[in-house]
């Protein structure tokens, strides 16, 4: 038998050849321990040894598990994934399950429940190409980028994860967070009862058994978060990623995947659609369609434009809140008030010393929190290094400055939700204060004001993806205002009127601002699809990435390590595996990562 085993180096990314014992049934995807260079490790069993089998073979010490915990759909996925993050195999595999609990394995199964009946919305029909997407649900395949109306959001996945389960196929449907519960999880994990199970968070015990469920085909459909992609459903028919721009839908740690492409992986291998909704599609999404690889499904442009708001820009002042920005505080029924930087301001000068603000640990900016100097970078206290006082000059502006501001002119009490842990849906008679992290699929909101407060500062932070996840966040934020007509407005501060993301959102039209992004990624090397990698490794990086066919390359030094930025045409990542193989062993290379935070 070939194993994977269980040492996550890439230089060691190969299968391994045992003798599988005589008397065990055992096959792709069965958990054991076996010996490797003198010490016992876990292993999976990924099949049968097709070549010519080594003289020297040792056997599998033991079955640890008899319980398969994937099957050769779910194994072709995972050499994908360990192909196109240039991560090993054993690597992607023990990331695409949960920690295994021996206990919950004698564990009999419940039974499968069928759906309750209910009547599914017709909402999808009335797209242009809606009606295609329902029948493939049913019975086809495929990639389809959706944008939907406001307040179809959670209807239409609805309509496309009943259209699959009535053709006797399971679904997923990914939610790019799980606190609180997103409205488009909430209404599918409802509507499906006892047969859909909501897979976002829990102990390692009920993380474990619920994957469990989901092997012994308990389960129709399946809600999650990240790791719910690899959620092992036999007839899979749908993949629904839900505001797919949104940054959670990125694993932070090794293969670095994003939900996205594992998705449209997902849906080529197992012939299934995999669909791509947001109200602001990821410039990936829209090179997808562009590319003529997948479907747009949205309402026609007037019907767009009627269902979203009445959006309105005013120029700043040196006041976060300017007058007429005030003048439709204090009118408004409800308000929600959107700011990218959290604390009160930026620390500058000791006010006892004279010294620069920096932090003592990292050297990082200092912000004021809570009343606090708190360090940009690692989030430590910050008093000054100098002589370590809390008194400085600063910088005003900030979530709470704004909620000081906002209380003086409603003179009522101001909500501040800095942090996802602390979101708080707005609603009528209330006024919050938040950064992007409070802006959730909280379902149908009504607020008379949304108030961009620092549009030109949000758009214009380091990063070559901030400007679309910007627009997402302003988009989703907007919706709460209700459509053009209904007495809700949205306010945008900037400058720069006429930028593309402003323009985006007055029009209320994603399509113009990626227009202009695409020009933009391609001219700074950084294509839409196009997979990036960050290479670290010694001095001799710098000449081996000179025999890379990249798209771009940038090269950077520091205390003798070398950096680079690798972009790639999609059909090299292939040969760029082997290029890290063959310079992990001359020591060029020391560390890849798939995919960075650019």
């Amino acid at each position: 038998m070939t194993v994977a085993v269980d040492l996550p180096r890439l230089e060691l990314d190969r299968p391994f050849t045992y003798l599988a014992p005589d008397d065990e049934g055992v096959g792709v995807g069965t958990l054991v321990s076996v010996s490797f260079h003198g010490r016992t490790v876990k292993g999976w069993i990924l099949g049968p040894e097709d070549d010519d089998i080594p003289k020297r073979v040792l056997p599998i010490r033991r079955i640890l598990s008899r319980v398969p915990l994937f099957d050769e759909a779910d194994l072709r996925l995972y050499r994908w994934v360990s192909e196109r993050y240039v991560a090993p195999l054993a690597t992607v595999i023990g990331r695409a399950h949960p920690p295994r609990v021996a206990g919950e394995e004698a564990r009999e199964p419940p039974p499968a429940s069928d759906p309750p009946p209910f009547r599914p919305p017709r909402l999808l029909a009335g797209y242009p190409r809606g009606g295609r997407l329902v029948s493939e649900c049913t019975s086809g395949s495929g990639a389809f980028v959706v944008r939907p109306l406001p307040n179809h959001e959670a209807g239409a996945c609805l309509e496309a994860v009943a259209a699959c389960v009535r053709g006797g196929r399971d679904a997923i449907v990914l939610v790019p967070e799980a606190e609180p519960l997103p409205e488009t999880a909430r209404v599918v994990a409802e509507a499906f009862g006892d047969a859909a199970l909501v897979l976002a968070g829990g102990d390692r015990r009920d993380r474990y058994r619920a994957w469990l469920d989901i092997l012994a085909g308990r389960y129709r459909v399946v809600v999650g978060t990240r790791p719910a992609v690899f959620a092992p459903l036999s007839r899979l028919g749908l993949v629904w990623v839900n505001r797919e721009a949104h940054p959670g839908h990125r694993e932070a740690r090794s293969p670095y995947y994003h939900v996205r492409e594992i998705a449209l992986a997902r849906g080529r291998l197992q012939e299934a659609v995999c669909v791509l909704a947001a109200h602001c599609p990821s410039a990936e999404a829209v090179a997808l369609s562009s590319a003529g690889d997948a479907v747009v499904v949205r309402a026609s442009r007037a019907a767009e434009r009627s269902a979203g708001p009445l959006v309105e820009t005013v120029r700043p002042e040196r006041q976060d809140i300017t007058p007429r920005l005030a003048s439709a505080l204090r009118s408004a029924e409800g308000a929600f008030l959107l700011e990218s930087r959290r604390g009160y301001g930026i620390a500058r000068v000791c006010r006892t010393c004279g010294q620069l603000a920096r932090c003592a640990a990292c050297g990082g900016g200092v912000s004021i929190r809570a009343g606090q100097p708190i360090c940009l970078v690692c989030g430590a206290r910050a008093p000054c290094p100098a002589c370590g006082g809390t008194r400085f000059g600063v910088d005003a502006g900030g979530t709470e400055r704004v909620q000081e501001l906002a209380s003086r002119m409603t003179g009522g009490s101001v909500h501040l939700a800095e942090s996802g842990d602390r979101a708080r849906a707005p609603g009528p008679g209330s006024v919050v204060v938040a950064t992007a992290a409070a802006v959730k699929d909280f379902g149908a909101l009504r607020v008379g004001l949304v108030a961009v407060l620092d549009a030109d500062r949000a758009r214009s932070r380091a990063g070559i993806s901030v400007p679309e996840q910007t627009l997402a966040t302003w988009m989703e934020a907007a919706l709460w205002a209700g459509p053009r007509g209904s007495g809700g407005r949205v306010l945008v501060q900037t400058r720069a009127p006429a930028d593309p993301t402003i323009q985006a959102l007055v029009r209320w039209d994603p399509w113009h601002f990626h227009r202009h992004e695409r020009r933009r990624r391609e001219e700074a090397g950084f294509p839409p699809g196009f997979p990036v990698f960050r290479v670290r490794g010694s001095a001799k990086l710098e000449q081996a990435v000179t025999e890379l066919d990249a798209v771009n390359l940038l090269v950077s030094r520091s205390d003798g390590e070398a950096v680079s930025l690798v972009t790639l045409h999609p059909d090299a990542v292939s040969g760029f595996r082997r290029w890290v193989l063959r310079h992990l062993e001359d020591g060029a290379v020391s560390r890849v990562e798939a995919e960075p935070q650019l």
